[in-house]
């Protein structure tokens, strides 16, 4: 009989391969210099440039609300610079169309033989990163067609088919102040972004600092620190970041306490909301976990990335009925509250007999 008592050699899905852990090395290398060379540009913000690299590594897209002032169109230019990706600004207006964004077809007469012949002209959608500014302000046909794009990666014209780039990633922006001639989006719209991001006024030494810089001299260089191939790769390489059952049920209770009538949901939920989270709300927060754990050097995704991520996922996923918000209740409120009613550690978690209900349903 063998003696042997060396442990089998583990082959769990927790282990990645060599050449995952050299990508995460590269991940994670990869986000210092992009915020080293965007801090030559912008003053703080560290949160918010963090997000937008989640979302931008898990393969989706942001919308950013913030008042006019804030550096937001000059963070995302500048990203696009240190990533050496194409990028265009639409500025979105109430008379702008459909085609203005995704292209149109002219006829043009071939020189050498005089026939005329039909060519697509791209719109500024076939760019790696798009920005779309202020896109309350357009109507929801031209809105419509910006979200087809974000969700198919293609454009139709016609009964052509047109692909987009890859990597390709929106950046929508809003102003919560003015909403006079304004088409909010809708929910079913507003759910095709991963994150919804507010961008916040800076604290008083970062104000002190960009008053120092901006009316001084100073370049605007910036180096570019990842190509488009790279970055297809790592957001694959975040796909395959293995995630416990765990922290999957975690996320599953966060969400499924936001809809109403469902049982087992608390009290302040019932009065609070009108609408909850659907499922890509879910999905979001596992992605976005994955992400957000090799950025910060990790194999695996914990309780700790996903209650990080749960304001910007549920934020705008969430409405938050009249009653509430007559009361000065905002989604954030909630969803604060929610990660505070809900046990990050297991068997708490699974023996909880509200939370029974929850999985039973």
């Amino acid at each position: 009989m063998s003696t042997d008592t060396t442990p089998p050699e583990d082959h769990s899905a927790s282990e990645l391969h060599e050449a995952d852990q050299a990508a995460i090395r590269q991940l994670g290398e990869a986000r210092e210099k992009i915020v080293e060379q965007l801090s030559r540009i912008i003053v703080g913000q560290e949160d918010v440039i963090e997000e937008i690299l989640i979302s931008l590594f898990s393969r989706s897209h942001c919308l950013l609300e913030g008042v006019p002032g804030l550096a937001k169109t000059l963070m995302i230019s500048t990203l696009s610079r240190t990533l050496d990706l194409s990028f265009s600004r639409i500025q979105f207006t109430p008379d702008l169309m459909p085609a203005d964004i995704t292209g149109t077809e002219i006829i043009e007469e071939n020189k050498s033989t005089g026939a005329r012949e039909r060519r697509f002209l791209e719109g500024p959608i076939f760019s790696n990163v798009v920005l779309a500014d202020e896109i309350n302000r357009t109507p929801p046909k031209t809105q419509a067609a910006l979200l087809e794009a974000m969700q198919e990666r293609q454009v139709s014209v016609g009964r052509v088919r047109h692909p987009l780039a890859d990597p390709f990633f929106v950046l929508a922006t809003q102003n919560p102040i003015e909403q006079e001639g304004t088409y909010p989006l809708p929910e079913a719209q507003q759910d095709r972004f991963m994150f919804k991001i507010f961008v916040d006024y800076p604290s008083f030494d970062e104000e002190f600092e960009v008053a120092r810089r901006t009316t001084a001299i100073q370049s605007d260089e910036v180096e570019a620190v990842l190509t488009g191939e790279e970055i297809v790769a790592l957001q694959n390489t975040v796909r395959e970041v293995p995630v416990s059952d765990h922290v999957i049920r975690y996320a599953l209770s966060l969400v499924r306490q936001t809809r109403v009538g469902n049982t087992g949901i608390p009290e302040f939920v019932e009065e609070t909301i009108g609408w909850g989270a659907g499922p890509r709300a879910v999905q979001f927060l596992i992605l976005g976990g994955k992400a957000r754990a090799l950025l910060h050097g990790r194999t695996h995704v914990s309780t700790e990335d996903i209650q990080a991520l749960a304001k910007p996922v549920l934020r705008h996923r969430l409405m938050v009925n009249f009653a509430a918000e007559s009361d000065g209740v905002q989604a954030d409120d909630i969803i604060e509250r929610l990660v505070e009613a809900t046990p990050d550690k297991e068997d708490e978690l699974t023996s909880d007999a509200r939370f029974q209900k929850i999985f039973a349903s």
